[in-house]
């Protein structure tokens, strides 16, 4: 055989080969995307049942979720209402023995007050009785001498009833080294435990005084201011005897009392207006029955409230001891409700922060389970 023939031969061979390689290729192409689409759609199905498995998971996680929130908030409810009624019983417990306490306390350091209170008022009831117009009298003293002696009766009467014995003295020396001596002087406390004089003298113009009432009664009206300016004369020069006779600070107070035994004559004082000038020239002070014997009333509740500061002092301790107690009581309050307080925030944290982070892990497998279409694209054809 020739050279041409043997190539003629290897080249049919080569030809023969290259064809059943190409058809083997092909085949074999065609199996490569068969199988390429077969492996695609199993994936494609495992995507889609693992799609549907997360998304239950995720439904079933949410549904976890909110009973456990909804639980948590029961929970924290129930709680919050049984710390509330805890703490309002305690409250009410504090809040009854306190007030208990308290009202036993006072009521026990304010009975001897109360007492002396109505002791006071029924001395006032009775010293009314003394306020009635004796303008009947006044015909029958005929003389000074008479009218001094009404008027240093009544005066030592009121005393009497209001004040005790050792708490005023008569005929009182109320200045050193001299002869003068008032009707009566009613003893003050001084510095150092010593005594101080108000001295209190009666004083009665009778004779004007009825002259006066008699314009009065014939509505002689000249007459009357005749009167009246007599009146005011005598009141005047009478506040400044007093004065210059019984005031002597500091053995008595700077200011002295002149009694008016009538209310009918102490109210033509007031009219008159002299009672601002006899205590603003003279510091003399002008009373009739009804207002000395409120004036006496005050100097005594004056000289019971050195007695009653003693039982006051007991009684701001107990008051002192009973602030310190509420004080401690609203610092316990405070501590409960800040750890209340406390115990909101963590549960908001618990159910804010844990719950965005559990949903953010739970929306970033929500997204790997949807392939992209690009990656679809890849697996096919």
């Amino acid at each position: 055989m020739s050279t041409v023939t043997i190539l003629a031969i290897i080249i049919g061979v080569l030809a023969i080969a290259v064809i059943v390689l190409t058809v083997a290729l092909t085949a074999v192409r065609r199996d490569i995307s068969a199988q390429r689409v077969e492996i695609y759609q199993t994936l494609q199905s495992e995507f889609s049942e693992m799609n549907r498995g997360l998304s239950d998971r995720a439904s079933e996680e949410d549904r976890r979720m909110e009973y456990l929130r909804a639980t948590l908030e029961n929970r924290l409810n129930a709680l919050q209402s049984s710390n509330a009624a805890e703490l309002d019983k305690i409250r009410a417990s504090v809040d009854e023995k306190l007030q208990n306490s308290l009202d036993e306390r006072l009521a026990r350091s304010f009975a001897q007050v109360r007492g002396s209170l109505d002791q006071v008022y029924r001395g006032l009831g009775e010293m009314q009785g003394l306020a009635q117009d004796v303008g009947d009298l006044r015909k029958l003293m005929t003389n000074v001498k008479s009218r001094g002696v009404i008027g240093e009766l009544q005066l030592g009467a009121i005393l009497e009833q209001i004040l005790a014995p050792g708490q005023y003295e008569v005929n009182a020396q109320v200045k050193p080294n001299t002869q003068e001596r008032v009707e009566y002087a009613v003893k003050m406390p001084g510095n150092g435990g010593g005594s101080v004089y108000l001295p209190i003298d009666s004083k009665f113009p009778g004779d004007i005084y009825g002259a006066l009432q008699d314009a009065y009664d014939n509505a002689d009206s000249a007459y009357a201011e005749v009167q009246r300016k007599r009146l005011a004369q005598f009141i005047k020069l009478s506040a400044k005897e007093i004065r210059d006779k019984y005031v002597e600070p500091p053995y008595t107070t700077d200011f002295a009392v002149m009694f008016l035994p009538f209310e009918g004559l102490y109210a033509e004082v007031v009219n008159l207006e002299l009672m601002e000038i006899c205590q603003r020239d003279y510091k003399i002070m002008i009373a009739g029955p009804s207002t000395l014997a409120a004036l006496l009333n005050s100097l005594q509740m004056g000289f019971r409230t050195l007695a009653i500061q003693k039982r006051s002092t007991e009684v701001w301790g107990v008051l002192g001891q009973v602030k310190g107690e509420f004080d401690k009581f609203a610092d316990v309050l405070a501590s409960a409700q800040q750890r209340i307080n406390q115990a909101n925030a963590e549960l908001d944290k618990l159910i804010g922060v844990r719950t965005r982070s559990i949903q953010k892990t739970l929306s970033g497998m929500q997204k790997l389970s949807d392939p992209d279409e690009e990656e679809q694209g890849r697996w096919l054809p």
